[in-house]
């Protein structure tokens, strides 16, 4: 059935001529007020049992909103057992995390401080540290016209991570019709990407994060995480090791890659999904070519944490 989808959208695409990827909208209505408490909130350790941990932590927006490392370190030295997503763009994501269990950024947010594993508190504990500092308390009652509160924090966290959209990378300039924005390799790439099929999960606005696949379609991968995927929400047995697509936007920046963490190199990458997902054996002009296309996804840094970048 998977293998009949992936030929079907594959066919639907040539057939049609659709453009299946669009650009980043240039801008994101949000509320200034809120995204910068959210903002001071993702930097906050206090959100953490013993504090040491914060949002930045493991989403680190210098390095394209992920650690680069296999796993994350949590609380206690407690290592993850799946690779970050990217904090970019994730307000594009159809649902959160990898297991897609979060419909919102507000459930995402509310994931990690209460998992043992990765900050190991909960908000109510979050809040009493929080209500010690008479400076965010006035910040609190400014904004919200209210106390700390749970639902308040995830709300300004959730706020914040609107405002993290990387637009106008030279790929979305080409999309919007400037057709120099790209080289001819990098257009070849694009090609490539949709003759081959990658285009069949990777595309919409965030190019991936809104569809679930199994990782290893045409020849089975052999997992290497305790994670069994989209069985965690469903309880579906098909739905083990099944995955949401993720996004590839910036992801020159994100390695290293899949929900395992452990293909450092972005051709290497794409090699794999090649042989993995599309059943292919991609020659290495034909990585090169998607690899370059590939690069030209990065998009511009978001205003709201330019400051802490430079």
């Amino acid at each position: 059935m998977k293998i009949i989808f992936l030929l079907t959208t594959f066919f639907t695409v040539l057939l049609t001529g659709a453009e299946l990827i669009t650009p980043i909208p240039e801008t994101i209505h949000y509320n200034k007020a809120k995204a910068d408490l959210g903002k001071q909130l993702f930097f906050d350790v206090r959100l953490s049992k013993d504090n040491t941990i914060s949002c930045a932590s493991c989403h680190d927006l210098s390095r394209g909103g992920v650690d680069r490392l296999q796993f994350s370190f949590g609380v206690d030295g407690q290592k993850g057992s799946i690779n970050t997503p990217t904090v970019y763009n994730a307000l594009f994501n159809d649902s959160q995390f990898w297991d897609g269990r979060a419909k919102t950024l507000e459930e995402q947010a509310k994931g990690p401080i209460h998992n043992p594993k990765e900050m190991g508190t909960d908000l109510e504990a979050v809040v009493e540290k929080l209500k010690k500092d008479p400076q965010l308390v006035t910040k609190f009652q400014n904004i919200y016209n209210e106390k700390i509160s749970p639902d308040n924090i995830l709300n300004a966290i959730a706020e914040f991570e609107k405002a993290l959209f990387t637009p106008n990378s030279r790929f979305d300039k080409y999309l919007r019709g400037e057709a120099k924005a790209l080289t001819k390799k990098e257009r070849e790439g694009f090609e490539l990407f949709k003759s081959h099929g990658c285009i069949s999960c990777h595309n919409g606005v965030n190019i991936g994060g809104n569809l679930y696949h199994k990782f290893g379609i045409i020849k089975p991968f052999k997992e290497t995480t305790e994670h069994v995927g989209r069985y965690v929400v469903t309880k579906e047995e098909s739905d083990k090791y099944v995955f949401k697509v993720p996004t590839l936007r910036n992801v020159s920046m994100t390695g290293p890659y899949f929900h395992t963490g452990e293909t450092k190199d972005l051709k290497t990458a794409i090699k794999v999904m090649g042989e993995y997902q599309l059943g292919k054996a991609l020659s290495k002009n034909e990585i090169e070519k998607i690899y370059s296309f590939l690069l030209t996804l990065t998009g511009e840094t978001p205003k709201i944490v330019k400051e802490y970048i430079e």
